[in-house]
């Protein structure tokens, strides 16, 4: 899971931290050993050495620690980042019900769950690098290095400093992870459960309210809750307990090493730096048991994500990662979408060859927005998306989303200017291009009326329905893909402007899959899909189903009626 430029940055982590912490067992024992020499009354110029390494473990150790919290922090963090990504792309793989393999991750947990477990399981290595690993090797590095100078000093000493570090820094960790393993686990899972019980009664709040269902949801969860809450307290409880057994350990040493010292008839300064040392060489080693209790929790979470990266299907094959046509066609074959146990696309055949212009049209509800997720990949579907003449998961998921640009209904308007998220699409786009751009999908005019121009702010909320559609088109039209994915790209639109705007999109050179409620501009493409169902139910130019029987030629009378009834209203 740790990338190999990371690991630098963690070893410097853990080089910091161990100086810093031989620090603290220095500045002790040099402190001892002043304040122990100081009492037989020497030489001044006898305690200089001691007094200018007090004073230098002291700021050392400040500097050092900030060295291991910024080198730590900053590894972990790009760790974290670099796993996110490989996380997400092997979800989304095995996603897809085609990819072989898929099928072994999809049947551990419910999609919505899956997700959600994960990004929890993603944050938990964080702690695993901060709060297990670099935390043991500085522990296990002083604590080798405080024994060492130990049994220099006084080999009897040494040893028995030794016995308690090892029953500090490994006998209580092996006990704290034996105590913590089955609550950790426990609570794990409550933990999922708890996120995935609140996910559902802060999203599903208005049809659980519809249903009078918002009591038992908010019970179930409420249990779930209660339920953590005991186990936290357990182990909180054991927590506890180890912590008093450590210092025990840490004062038992002390006066083990004292006593001992006492018997080899030691120099008094040599005993008082021996004994205080031992002190804080032990409190050296007492992280690792928190360590090793925090690694017993978090152990699931990593093991699941190592088993999604090394289980998620990979690209095989000839096209493995090959560039994307110039122009290339789009193609569904067999193609079957469910939701459940809903159909949203049933057994769909389609080619687009490129530069076409399609229409895609049919009633709520009938797959038509579902059939734009696949073209684009953002969709699972069983049966073959073919993007050119190979499997769309052949590609770079990032080739896919370059060259397959489209507006969906839920793309979102930025907290940012108007030029800021235009550009989004494409950040190197000139201000020629920009402007190219927002003139072709109506919106150069708003823009131009704005006192602060391109560089007014906007939000969704403060932007009509029509001009948040515009702004989006153009965001769309800027990334000049040479394949365009459209839905309901006039919606919030007057009539004779939207029709204008979708006349001029499918009179463009690249490309055009257009999803829409509206019929009256598709005389200009070149093919309508009629959808039904998530069936083609028709196809073919407008002409030809205009003067056949079925849904289009009833579509398109009734839209024809409604104009007519409200010209009528109007005169």
């Amino acid at each position: 899971m740790i990338g190999g430029r990371r690991l630098p940055g963690l070893l410097w982590a853990a080089v910091a931290g161990t100086g810093a912490e031989l620090c603290a067992v220095g500045l002790i024992a040099s402190a001892a050993w002043l304040i122990a020499r100081a009492g037989q009354h020497p030489p001044l110029s006898a305690l200089a050495v001691a007094i200018v390494a007090v004073r230098g473990f002291a700021l050392f150790r400040g500097g050092l620690r900030y060295v291991e919290r910024l080198t730590g922090h900053d590894a972990a963090l790009g760790v974290l980042a670099d796993l996110r990504v490989r996380v997400y792309e092997a979800l989304r793989r095995s996603m897809d019900p085609s990819a072989a393999g898929s099928g072994a991750v999809r049947a551990r947990l419910r999609d919505a769950d899956l997700v959600q477990r994960m990004v929890a399981d993603v944050e938990a290595v964080q702690d695993l690098l901060l709060r297990c690993l670099l935390p043991a090797a500085v522990a296990w590095a002083v604590g080798a290095t405080a024994v060492g100078v130990g049994v220099a000093l006084l080999p009897a000493a040494g040893a028995v400093l030794a016995a308690g570090v090892l029953l500090a820094g490994a006998g209580l960790p092996v006990l704290a992870a034996l105590a913590s393993r089955a609550s950790a686990r426990r609570m794990a899972g409550a933990r999922v459960d708890l996120a995935v019980r609140g996910l559902d009664v802060a999203q599903g709040a208005t049809d659980l309210a519809a249903f009078g269902a918002t009591g038992r949801f908010v019970a179930r969860a409420d249990a779930v809750a209660a339920r953590l809450e005991r186990l936290e307290r357990r182990d909180a409880t054991v927590e506890a307990v180890i912590a008093a057994l450590g210092m025990a350990v840490q004062g038992l040493t002390a006066l083990a090493v004292l006593w001992t010292a006492g018997r080899q008839d030691a120099d008094g300064v040599l005993v008082t730096v021996l004994t205080l040392t031992a002190l804080v060489a032990v409190e050296s080693v007492l992280p690792v048991t928190d360590a090793a209790r925090r690694l017993t929790a978090i152990r699931p979470a990593a093991r699941r994500v190592t088993d999604l990266l090394a289980a998620a299907p990979h690209r095989t094959g000839v096209g493995e990662w090959r560039g994307l046509p110039a122009r290339p066609s789009l193609e569904l074959v067999r193609v079957r979408v469910a939701y459940g146990d809903t159909m949203a696309l049933d057994g769909v055949d389609l080619r687009i060859p490129a530069g076409r212009k399609v229409a895609i049209v049919g009633a709520s509800g009938a797959g038509k927005s579902t059939l734009l997720g696949v073209l684009s990949g953002d969709a699972p579907a069983r049966g073959a998306v073919l993007l050119g003449d190979a499997p769309l998961s052949a590609y770079d998921p990032a080739d896919v989303r370059t060259a397959v640009r489209g507006l969906t209904q839920d793309a979102h308007v930025f907290a940012a200017s108007i030029r800021a998220n235009i550009a989004l699409a494409r950040p190197d786009a000139s201000p020629g291009d920009l402007e190219a751009a927002a003139r072709r999908a109506g919106l150069l005019g708003w823009i131009t009326s704005l006192p602060d121009g391109w560089d007014t702010q906007v939000t969704n909320d403060r932007m009509s329905g029509g001009q948040r559609q515009r702004l989006l088109l153009a965001r769309a039209l800027v990334a000049d893909p040479p394949v365009l994915l459209l839905d309901e790209p006039t919606e919030g639109l007057a009539l004779a402007t939207a029709d204008r705007l979708v006349t001029d999109l499918l009179g463009d050179g690249r490309t055009v899959v257009l999803v829409t409620h509206r019929l009256a501009p598709l005389p200009a493409a070149d093919e309508i899909v009629v959808l039904d169902r998530g069936r083609i139910a028709q196809r073919g130019p407008h002409d030809e189903l205009v003067g056949a029987c079925g849904p289009y030629r009833d579509l398109w009378r009734s839209e024809r009626l409604r104009a007519h009834s409200a010209v009528v209203k109007t005169w």
